[in-house]
């Protein structure tokens, strides 16, 4: 029997996250017959969200990824992994100076976000002391292989951070397990149900989605999943426009698939993105998407008038929710099969399984 590859998967924490969620459900999911997988997180295990059940997990409990650094090092140390897969930026940044103290394992640095955009959307709790040094550029070179979910995202590393093609791979996201479409067809209501799920932050764009809804001549209800640091703000906008009383918040849920197939709309503001995977998740249980136009996969995901619309200003925008309101006769099981043939789960695990295999 051959050895299994030792693989380690590397975060600041395993709290609500896009990139939390992928790197868990990646963990969990390739096969325990060929790899040997642990996950390591710098901060404390009561800031979990997500289910680790079955999967080895050390927490070093550091309210800093700064601070984890010597837990990093001795633990790779010790462990020997032949191959160490981090994600967000600052644990990138670490990891690829680590890498040059450990030629002997891989280090894969597995981008979130189209960085160079990203940084002109940072609300303060996220400008970490590693982005105030211009260290990531230099950290990120020392990586074996970057990990990109998207075109957009490979092609700011190659342009912007002048990473070569040879350490460049790109995976896109899976469709985590739960969000199943539920045979449902498309009718227009009397209130029209939207949504948006995401963290409340500058990068995501919910400011400008309300700004819309303030000029919508339509009857509607529309859900707001997420906390962060921009809540106030944009209630303090929402209360502005006077339409509180038709914007209902939860701050965390564990039924957000429920919430969206509940839906007729998912309404995306984000000014970049990763490769969003409230976004295709949406999509996976049929309900079509209203988008700003934004780098980070939307163009990978997104099929006009097929699943959803794309949008290049706040007056588009508009014009796209009366379309698809009134307009356009949504074939939700092709909303949801637009982005299963291409997302699923069995087809993203097997994509980095083969990657793993091959480094």
């Amino acid at each position: 029997m051959a050895k299994r590859k030792k693989i380690v998967f590397v975060l600041p924490d395993f709290t609500s996250g896009g990139a939390e969620r992928v790197m868990s459900f990646v963990a969990q999911n390739v096969s325990k017959h060929n790899f040997e997988v642990s996950l390591w997180a710098a901060g404390f295990k009561k800031n979990t969200t997500y289910n680790l059940d079955g999967l080895d997990v050390t927490y070093f409990n550091k309210d800093r990824v700064l601070k984890a650094i010597p837990c990093f090092f001795n633990s790779i140390r010790k462990t020997k992994p032949d191959i160490v897969i981090s994600s967000i930026g600052h644990v990138n940044t670490v990891m690829g100076f680590l890498s040059l103290l450990f030629p002997k394992t891989k280090f894969v640095g597995r981008v979130s976000n189209v960085i160079s955009v990203r940084s002109n959307y940072l609300n303060d709790n996220e400008k970490t002391f590693f982005s105030r040094l211009p260290l990531s550029r230099f950290g990120y070179k020392f990586l074996d292989i970057i990990l990109c979910q998207s075109r957009d995202m490979f092609d700011d590393m190659k342009l912007n951070y002048n990473i070569p093609d040879a350490k460049l791979k790109i995976i896109n996201n899976p469709i985590s397990d739960g969000f199943k479409f539920n045979d449902r067809e498309w009718k227009k209501g009397d209130t029209i149900k939207f949504i948006t799920v995401a963290r409340l932050k500058k990068q995501k764009g919910h400011e400008r989605i309300v700004n819309v809804l303030s000029k919508l001549d339509l009857n509607y209800k529309y859900t707001i999943i997420g906390d962060g640091p921009e809540k106030e703000p944009l209630f303090d906008k929402i209360k502005a426009y006077g339409i509180e009383d038709k914007v209902i918040h939860i701050p965390f849920t564990k039924n957000v698939a429920e919430y969206l197939q509940k839906s007729d709309f998912f309404l995306q503001g984000s000014y970049v993105e990763g490769f969003p995977n409230s976004l295709i998740e949406s999509c996976a249980v049929g309900t079509p998407v209203i988008a700003f136009k934004a780098p980070g996969g939307l163009n990978e995901i997104i099929e006009n008038g097929i699943n959803g619309l794309i949008s290049n200003d706040e007056t588009e925008y508009l014009e796209n929710i009366h379309k698809a309101v009134s307009e356009i006769q949504w074939n939700l099981k092709k909303v949801s099969e637009s982005v299963n043939i291409k997302f699923n789960k069995e087809t993203i695990i097997k994509n980095y399984e083969d990657f793993f295999n091959s480094i």
